[in-house]
């Protein structure tokens, strides 16, 4: 073989090796999400489009460009719902055209591997005002569980240890006269990594309160939630989910977003287990928030309601990675 038909067959087979690689990077980021490493979606440096126009405009340019174009997601702002209220914005995704060239360049002999940034929405949940909050965005594959806790001490270890064994993070929503009562076992709570946030303290209907009486219950939880816990919690949670509008605003005042659920175990009438598996996995969907207490039908459900949920390809988080805007991969089904 000549010199100059070799170096046609080697740049030839380049290519081929260029293109048919390049649909794993997909996997690779997928892989990556699903592990946790979501570095490769977090935005890198600003690329102008002069820089981007500037590259070479060759065979593999043009591919990379394609496939940007096919992997585009557009950001979704957050909206005041009709029925659901506050629902949060959800960021887009595109390929970084110019730092995945270099790095196809660079190691020619590799799969491509596609450098991700997200984009943010142009409107936030934190600029909609004083609206509750009954779900994250529809287009998010997650969903959290809310465990009020204002009794059911005998219950939360084994809840706890259900949620070590299937690695899943929870948000508990604390009524301050039981963290007042059980220090112990909300650090417990935190210790294994759970979310932590306002219940109020005395469990009462904020309705019914004056202003000054709602004052009093929101700020002293949260006061005890930073000097016992060192917490300061971004979430409150209505009891029983009685609230006004009055509610809301002294929430705002004291920097908490009020937060209700999507779905209800209704767990205090001890429901079977059976029936609390089978009503979440009918109606568990992205962005629903899940509400729970430390009860004996919720203890007995729990794993079977996380296996139903993952059964959909939805990933379980916090109510705080819940209602983020930050993208979430599908889970892969069970």
């Amino acid at each position: 073989m000549s010199r100059a038909k070799r170096a046609v067959w080697v740049v030839a087979s380049l290519a081929i090796t260029l293109v048919i690689g390049q649909f794993s990077g997909v996997r690779d980021y997928a892989s990556q999400l699903r592990n946790g490493d979501v570095t490769g979606a977090k935005e890198p440096e600003a690329v102008t489009t002069m820089a981007i126009a500037a590259l070479p405009d060759n065979a593999l340019m043009q591919r990379l460009r394609t496939e940007a174009a096919r992997q585009r997601r557009e950001p979704v702002d957050a909206k005041i719902d009709r029925v659901w209220k506050a629902i949060p914005g959800y960021n887009g995704l595109e390929v970084d055209l110019d730092a995945t060239y270099r790095k196809a360049i660079a190691s020619p002999d590799r799969p491509i591997q596609y450098v991700y940034r997200q984009l943010a929405p142009k409107i936030h949940l934190n600029q909609l005002g004083n609206v509750p909050i009954y779900r994250g965005n529809p287009e998010k594959p997650m969903v959290s569980f809310m465990i009020n806790v204002a009794w059911g001490n005998e219950f939360i270890l084994p809840i706890l240890n259900t949620l070590d064994q299937e690695k899943v993070k929870a948000t508990f929503f604390l009524d301050g006269s039981w963290l007042k009562k059980n220090p112990d076992l909300a650090k417990e709570i935190q210790k294994r990594g759970h979310e932590l946030s306002n219940h109020a303290y005395s469990h009462p209907n904020m309705s019914r309160l004056s202003r000054t009486r709602a004052t009093q219950e929101i700020e002293k939880t949260q006061v005890l939630l930073q000097e016992t816990l060192g917490i300061k919690n971004n979430w409150f949670a209505p009891p029983s989910g009685d609230f006004n509008q009055q509610t809301v605003d002294i929430a705002a005042e004291r920097g908490l977003k009020t937060v209700l659920w999507t779905l209800d175990t209704v767990d205090w009438k001890h429901p079977s287990p059976e029936s609390v598996i089978n009503k979440i996995s009918s109606k568990v969907e992205s962005g629903s928030l899940i509400l729970m207490h430390p009860t004996d039908s919720s203890a007995a459900a729990l794993k079977g309601m996380i296996h139903a949920i993952r059964s959909k390809g939805l990933v379980l988080g916090t109510v705080s990675q819940t209602l983020s805007p930050d993208r979430q991969l599908p889970a892969p089904v069970e």
